[in-house]
């Protein structure tokens, strides 16, 4: 019995901080292929009302931080709450974002994009990114619906970050943010 409810208690913790998905398509090739399978970490920009308790102002406390350049997330669809995606965050609150000249730059730096298919054919205004929303484009510029298509991602839409891939086994491991993979902006030519 006291397996049986340490298993339970183990499945519903995890179930609390993450969730599984499976791409579907092929928006971010080439760094998910179809049907590859993901853990996505929930508590990953979860923000908590603390207004409640005496003397606290704060109504939006981010423990675990918030979405950051290079983060890979999974959200809904905003034409379709039903659907999730997933894209890499390209800009955040305050940043200018543009596409042009196959070529993404945030505040007026291109971007250094190794895990892209291919560059970005079309283009996007110089647009800057409201507070509360990110902006978002998938890896295969060219075959992706994304915030060119569809407006800044209101931050409430996101599901968590896409932390593990763990199907297929031989690209079992962490999700390589690009950040962490060098995530960097360029000088305008």
């Amino acid at each position: 019995m006291r397996i049986l409810a340490l298993a339970l208690l183990m499945f519903f913790a995890f179930r609390a901080v993450g969730h599984t998905y499976v791409v579907s398509g092929a928006s971010m090739e080439p760094t998910f292929h179809d049907a590859e399978m993901v853990v996505v970490n929930r508590l990953a920009y979860r923000s908590f009302d603390l207004s409640w308790l005496p003397g606290v102002d704060v109504d939006a406390w981010r423990p675990f931080g918030e979405p950051q350049r290079g983060d890979v997330v999974v959200f809904e669809f905003p034409d379709n709450p039903e659907r999730d995606f997933i894209k890499r965050v390209i800009g955040v609150p305050g940043d200018r974002v543009e596409v042009r000249d196959l070529l993404v730059y945030v505040n007026g730096a291109a971007l250094d994009e190794p895990y892209i298919q291919d560059p970005p054919r079309g283009g996007y205004p110089a647009t800057t990114v409201p507070p509360a929303h990110v902006f978002v484009l998938g890896d295969n510029r060219n075959n992706s619906s994304d915030s060119r298509s569809w407006g800044m991602l209101p931050q409430s839409s996101i599901i968590g970050r896409a932390d593990v891939r763990y199907w297929p086994l031989d690209e079992l491991g962490m999700v390589g943010h690009a950040e962490a993979e060098g995530f960097e902006v360029s000088p305008s030519p």
